[in-house]
């Protein structure tokens, strides 16, 4: 047993990671003559101990506790075409137990997503290209950053990219967004068509640790072939994604997938407990609300243990993004359970509480 039994980046945690896919693996290749050691060295990705992270990093709840002390989300998306994806996000930021959630979205989609839930804070400030004209682009521009630096200091950590879309103005005025975000040091989780424009405009995230990237397969292999110069390599997949962070600048990516793989260009680890077959979309965007949360939470439970001089403290983009994937894992198990083939991203949404529970009972 010990074998399987390690640290993960053990000198900076002690969190302790115990892979029962490596176990379930060397057992096969025991099995069939071969040598389980280096299955384990070939693999150099190990699973993450998510259930102790989400219990570690989780706040508990007490009446001493002030609105906006469990964090503060919000999510740059949803324009003319996608409505739903910002609002997955956001919601699901609240239902894992976020405060407050806002959205940052065009004037078109603004009513809509309002119409989803009154719950949600909702700012109608970013445009697209057919509403400005080309003379008015560079005070438009500044009106819209100008709105979003008002609110900017409040958030705990910042998700780009859910139903942003395409638009070249929209994406520009994005991008300003994320340089203010980055000089205020609040943590980024990028995904969607946020990716689209940090993969092409890769200066924007480039060095700042406290970015997440969430891509999933095509994202992925985008990425790696702007960053790497080649393509995927699912046999040396730990390896690869090690080697992308790391040539982002250390930034944390997540990569989506059967299981999800996670580094920081340093730490490589793993989630694939739970889970479900059912891959109806929109999990994406109820995982970056979720890692945003956990994000937040995690950066704070750091602050606690610096300030208590603990040994405990590492990366909270890793910690964010294991607890994020195990717990939405979780959720869309619990929803295909009682929904099978019928599942929704609703279904999913509405077991986050659940799931949470089962694992950090209040």
């Amino acid at each position: 047993m010990s074998t399987w039994l390690t640290h993960l980046d053990a000198t900076k945690s002690g969190v302790l990671v115990l892979s029962a896919v490596l176990r379930r693996q060397g057992f096969l290749v025991r099995a069939l003559g071969g040598n389980s050691e280096n299955c384990f060295v070939k693999m150099n990705a190990l699973e993450a101990d998510a259930l102790n992270i989400i219990t570690r990093i989780t706040p508990k709840l007490d009446s001493s506790r002030h609105k906006g002390q469990a964090g503060k989300i919000a999510v740059v998306g949803g324009c003319r075409e996608y409505t739903g994806a910002p609002y997955f996000a956001a919601i699901s930021a609240l239902k894992i137990g976020a405060d407050l959630s806002h959205v940052f979205c065009t004037k078109d989609a603004a009513p809509i997503i309002k119409s989803y839930s009154p719950e949600l804070i909702v700012h109608p400030v970013l445009e697209e290209s057919y509403s400005v004209k080309d003379e008015n682009k560079g005070f438009t521009a500044n009106k819209v950053l100008s709105e979003v630096k008002k609110w900017m200091e409040r958030f705990d950590c910042l998700v780009v990219g859910p139903g942003l879309g395409r638009d070249p103005f929209l994406l520009e005025c994005v991008g300003e967004i994320i340089k203010h975000a980055r000089h205020l040091n609040i943590p980024l989780v990028i995904d969607g068509d946020g990716l689209f424009l940090v993969t092409n405009n890769l200066d924007l995230i480039s060095g700042y640790t406290m970015a997440v990237l969430s891509p999933n397969i095509n994202e992925y292999k985008r990425l790696v072939q702007k960053v790497l110069n080649c393509e995927v390599d699912e046999e040396e997949s730990s390896a690869q994604i090690r080697s992308l962070a790391k040539g982002i600048g250390c930034v944390t990516v997540l990569r989506k997938g059967k299981l999800d793989l996670i580094s920081d260009g340093d730490t490589v680890c793993s989630v694939s407990i739970f889970g479900s077959p059912r891959r109806c979309g929109g999990q994406g965007d109820i995982l970056s609300g979720s890692v945003a949360v956990f994000l937040s939470w995690a950066s704070r439970y750091n602050l606690l243990a610096e300030n208590k001089q603990s040994s405990r403290a590492i990366n909270p983009t890793i910690m964010g993004c294991v607890a994020g994937s195990a717990l939405l894992r979780k959720a869309a198990s619990l929803a295909f359970e009682n929904k099978k083939r019928s599942t929704l991203t609703g279904d999913i949404i509405e077991c986050l509480g659940q799931s949470l529970e089962d694992i950090c009972p209040v």
